[in-house]
């Protein structure tokens, strides 16, 4: 499947709490025009500001070489996609579709399967790390795609992304995705723990995480979702909510089912999800699953 060398137009769907600041550093940063459109005029129009065209999908679908999504589910790529008004009736062949969401594995390789009938190239590269990090411009990117799509895509990611890994084969991005944050939220999970235990027995909880940052226990989990949410029980609800957290254990507990791994951990931490949602928490900033750990 041939890849077009050189991008004349760039194309973004779904400019939400992390697509606004992707398609901007697109917009500023590349030289090409961007072509952008979402359901939500607010974020288009701030964009438009900033050099960036609003444009309906059909348009975007017809004329952008790469089009990047960003959007919050597997129903909504499909409807996108492959819906009645789908970009699947706009698109031709030698496109690049750069997909950015988190998406269930076995869904991405069936939709990098339709796509390429059609003769698009596809990749797959969810994106890791926070909004502050998508604002900066240094998320972490890993990549599943051919080389050549890799190459070819790789300088535009650069644009919003400091560490960006070609991962493997189509699917292989959603892989590191998937499990990247199946191991976060079980340490959170067991941050969360901690923290319940060490505040019931009378410790200091501040000093109990400075304590573990000095030890084994160290991590990026402890450090921030650890020493920034869960001693001060600070769980904003403009952050990473315990919803879409738990959506992506879902989706990793599927690719386990997949590979015929019984993994326990994750699924105690679907059912902490689910908990913290039967007590109303699932808008709050993820970490508010520690709440459980405190009642009772």
């Amino acid at each position: 499947m041939t890849v077009q060398a050189n991008p004349e137009q760039l194309g973004f769907i779904g400019v939400g709490v992390m697509g606004e600041p992707m398609c901007r550093h697109l917009a500023t940063k590349t030289g090409l025009p961007v072509l952008v459109s979402d359901t939500n005029p607010e974020p288009v129009r701030r964009l438009a500001a900033e050099g960036a065209i609003e444009a309906a999908p059909d348009r975007l679908g017809a004329e952008a070489d790469v089009i990047f999504l960003s959007l919050p589910s597997r129903e909504a790529l499909e409807a996108v996609l492959f819906g009645e008004r789908g970009l699947y009736r706009h698109l031709k062949a030698g496109q690049t579709v750069v997909d950015l969401s988190t998406t269930p594995y076995a869904y991405t390789l069936d939709m990098a399967r339709r796509l390429q009938e059609l003769g698009i190239v596809f990749a797959d590269a969810p994106v890791m790390r926070t909004r502050a990090a998508a604002q900066a411009g240094k998320l972490s990117v890993p990549v599943g795609a051919s080389a050549e799509a890799y190459a070819r895509i790789r300088p535009l990611i650069a644009t919003f992304a400091s560490d960006i890994v070609h991962a493997g084969g189509i699917g292989a991005g959603q892989v590191a995705k998937l499990l990247n944050n199946m191991v976060l939220y079980e340490t959170v999970l067991a941050l969360g723990e901690a923290y319940a235990i060490g505040r019931k027995v009378g410790v200091d909880t501040q000093r109990l995480f400075d304590i573990l940052s000095t030890g084994s226990a160290d991590s990026f989990a402890l450090r921030n979702h650890g020493m920034k949410a869960i001693v001060p029980q600070a769980f904003p609800e403009k952050a990473f909510p315990v919803t879409y957290a738990r959506k992506d254990i879902l989706y990793a507990l599927e690719l386990a089912e997949h590979a015929g791994v019984r993994a326990s951990g994750a699924r105690n931490l679907l059912e902490t999800f689910d908990a913290a949602i039967e007590q109303g928490y699932g808008g709050e900033y993820a970490p508010a699953i520690s709440k459980l750990f405190l009642e009772g």
